[in-house]
């Protein structure tokens, strides 16, 4: 298979077949991100992306996932996109599930007719860099949209039946009484949209970002472990959906915790209240063992 540049995808589609459609991001602007600096954005032509769909045809015989590369592949005109999904479709008998990540602004750039036109081609599920509820987090960290908007792009996205994974940064405010808040307005937007998953990471400053010049310069303090799980434990207690799985098994977390809200709260909680409690050190990922 052929790539340009690095490859990035979430740790559940560890088993798919990657697919580069995009070069880079669409936005490729958020302050914490260190993804895709090196690419300027690009939609690879139609012609590359069905060379790649027949090598991986003649490679793998038969598929049952795809997720498609790089950043945002929504971003993609619908009847390109549409046209990706059919030769994919009709290449892979097998195939069950198509992912991709997903910008706010580029999925609310999409009609609902447009949105649903792709589930029904066999889009199966989003990746959401959903972040935080904070409002004015959310511009400061240069999402390119704010609550309502981030909101309306996670709802349109579920009310078409794509399956969506929710994605939220521990740490993202820092140190001081805005952690609290941004846990609280996380929990809110998350019962606000009810996506199918919630997926925590923890922010770990990456060179060459804002926020690394930030932490560089004294601008913004990281949150230690123990203030993670105290994030961590605040978005539990505030969640109130139903059958929303939760996934904290990131490489970057200090403590993995998953299971499904509300059926398993009270052992995930007691799983963090115990770190918490003891502060030992033992339980908890070394730096070593962390990263994006």
């Amino acid at each position: 298979m052929r790539y340009e540049g690095n490859i990035f995808r979430p740790f559940s589609e560890a088993k798919s077949y990657l697919l580069q459609v995009t070069i880079g991001c669409s936005h490729n602007g958020c302050t914490f991100c260190g993804m895709y600096k090196d690419k300027k954005y690009r939609v690879r032509s139609l012609e590359e992306i069905k060379t790649d769909i027949t090598m991986a045809k003649k490679y793998y015989g038969d598929l049952e996932k795809v997720f498609l590369c790089d950043g945002d592949a929504i971003a993609i005109d619908t009847d390109i996109l549409l046209e990706i999904l059919a030769l994919l479709y009709g290449a892979f008998p097998s195939l069950r599930h198509v992912g991709s990540y997903v910008g706010p602004k580029s999925t609310l750039s999409k009609s609902m007719s447009e949105l649903g036109a792709l589930r029904a081609a066999g889009l199966t599920k989003a990746y959401l860099g959903v972040e935080t509820g904070d409002d004015r987090l959310l511009h400061e960290v240069n999402k390119g949209v704010g609550y309502e908007e981030m909101l309306q792009a996670g709802q349109n996205l579920v009310n078409v039946g794509i399956n969506l994974s929710a994605m939220v940064l521990l740490g993202l405010a820092g140190k001081g009484e805005r952690s609290y808040e941004h846990a609280l307005a996380t929990a809110h937007i998350i019962n606000e949209m009810k996506p199918q998953y919630l997926a925590a990471l923890t922010v770990t400053p990456v060179p060459g970002t804002a926020l690394y010049r930030k932490v560089k310069h004294g601008e913004f303090e990281i949150l230690d472990a123990f203030e993670t799980l105290e994030e961590m434990k605040w978005i539990f207690e505030n969640i109130t959906i139903d059958n929303l799985k939760f996934v904290g098994s990131h490489a970057s977390n200090y403590l993995p915790v998953t299971g499904t809200l509300q059926k398993d709260r009270e052992k995930m909680l007691a799983a963090v209240e115990e770190v918490l409690a003891s502060r030992d050190r033992r339980y908890l990922r070394s730096e070593q063992m962390r990263g994006l």
